[in-house]
């Protein structure tokens, strides 16, 4: 559940619209926010969750939006800095694609939900904010989406999205955590190599 809720935020969240410095953080996401719900109404297919659309649409226009090497190096913790450089990438890498098909089997969640942006007091010395959104869904409870993002020199950057509390990172920490324990770096690399492995040929 917690994945769906997470995949499908995020998509309706982060888009195409000109990501820039000079922008707040919340105010991009309120600006993408009516582009991706438009584009879900107007296609049935990607509403739907076909498969090359979602993909498509992750890759141009979600995922260069997220900081996975941090992301990746918060969900395995520790361990990350006994790893070696190939090791992280290939981590980088799976984490990625394990995202990606998550986002494919979210959008046929999707229905009629709306997405509130709360406003944001952001100082000019600010470099890691939090963006705080609440998904309104009719007839059941309204669920808080936090978004934590960072400045960077390509523009603002998620690393960790909390939803009702939870974080996504720590989410991921724990199973991380137990696989590393059991079967190391490489056997961590190679559980999530399979499970995308098996999502492909699911799909």
């Amino acid at each position: 559940m917690f994945k769906k809720l997470f995949s499908a935020s995020v998509l309706i969240a982060f888009t195409s619209v000109a990501w820039s410095q000079d922008i707040a953080p919340d105010e991009l996401v309120r600006k993408s926010t009516s582009e991706v719900l438009a584009m879900l109404k107007a296609d049935k297919e990607l509403a739907a969750g076909d498969p090359a659309k979602v993909d498509k649409l992750a890759n141009e226009k979600i995922l260069p939006y997220f900081n996975f090497q941090r992301m990746t190096q918060l969900a395995v913790g520790r361990p990350w800095r006994e790893a070696s450089d190939q090791q992280k990438t290939a981590l980088i890498e799976e984490f990625r694609k394990l995202l990606v098909r998550t986002y494919s089997s979210s959008l046929s969640q999707f229905r009629n939900q709306t997405i509130d942006v709360r406003p944001l007091k952001l100082a000019v010395t600010d470099t890691e904010v939090v963006v705080k959104t609440v998904i309104l869904q009719s007839g059941a409870a309204a669920i808080p989406i936090d978004y934590s993002m960072e400045k960077t020199r390509e523009g603002w950057k998620v690393f960790d999205v909390l939803i009702d509390g939870v974080s996504l990172v720590t989410n991921y920490r724990s199973s991380f955590a137990t696989e590393i324990k059991n079967t190391g770096i490489d056997g961590l690399v190679k559980s999530l190599s399979d499970r995308n492995a098996k999502n492909v040929a699911r799909k």
